[in-house]
């Protein structure tokens, strides 16, 4: 596996004392000073594709009587050696007592050679010290997934056609290689098939549809009236959830 420890803003230095740290550490601390919520990325859900840097910001926030001092750049671990590190954290008063720091890490995937075995629930070790001298230190303090990018594609046929007969709806659903740098088929997972009248903003349900081993999507439904199909897919742990963009059919 190809792994590298990086951090938004690190010097070389920086980034060298941190290869030397262990990541994991026992939790400990000194005075009233408290973790109260970990929050990565506003839903604890980190995508990532194939292409783009993707900027994840971590957000901790800290109870102490005396107030928050500062917070050490946190450490984000995961499954096959994962390992990354923020920015030195900004911390913001919220009241005399609480804080909430926020660091962020750029992840690119075209220069971190990320491991697709690295999908999966990633923790947050985190430092916070007080204006009093108190401090704690956190291993675990937080969770998030850490998933690859899916795609899905949505066609349906004939176009038009005349109402009550059959439309096949195909598609294909892929996520991304993070060692290939390509989209691959992600088969044999469940994606629901969903329809929204043409004058209507939301999505009903149709039916549930299984995709073959190489992320083929293939059924078929009755034409009533004019509007939009797509597939959806709910995501899980170690692959985001994506929508397809709606395919209009105009019945007549």
């Amino acid at each position: 596996m190809r792994t590298r420890v990086f951090g938004a803003s690190l010097t070389g230095a920086l980034a060298l004392c941190a290869v030397a740290v262990p990541v994991a550490q026992a939790d400990g601390g000194s005075g009233d000073t408290t973790i109260t919520k970990v929050v990565v990325d506003g839903d604890n859900k980190v995508v990532v594709g194939t292409s783009g840097a993707v900027t994840v910001k971590v957000a901790v926030t800290a109870k102490d009587g005396s107030g928050i001092e500062s917070a050490d750049n946190f450490s984000l671990s995961g499954p096959d050696y994962g390992f990354f590190t923020t920015s030195k954290p900004t911390c913001v008063a919220a009241s005399s007592t609480t804080s909430t720091c926020t660091g962020t890490v750029k992840i690119d995937p075209k220069v971190d050679y990320l491991s697709n075995a690295s999908a999966g629930t990633w923790y947050v070790d985190a430092w916070i010290d007080a204006k009093d001298g108190d401090f704690v230190w956190v291993e675990k303090a937080g969770s998030f997934k850490f998933q690859r990018a899916a795609k899905l594609t949505v066609n349906a046929t004939p176009e038009p056609v005349k109402k009550g007969k059959t439309l096949t709806v195909t598609g294909s659903l892929t996520r991304a290689n993070w060692e290939s740098l390509k989209y691959s088929a992600y088969g044999s997972q469940s994606v629901q098939l969903q329809f929204r009248k043409k004058s209507s903003s939301t999505y009903t349900t149709l039916k549930t549809v299984k995709a073959t081993s190489a992320g083929a999507l293939k059924t078929t439904t009755k034409a009533t009236v004019d509007g939009y199909y797509r597939y959806v897919f709910a995501g899980n742990g170690t692959t985001g959830a994506v929508s397809a963009t709606g395919d209009f059919v105009d019945v007549k």
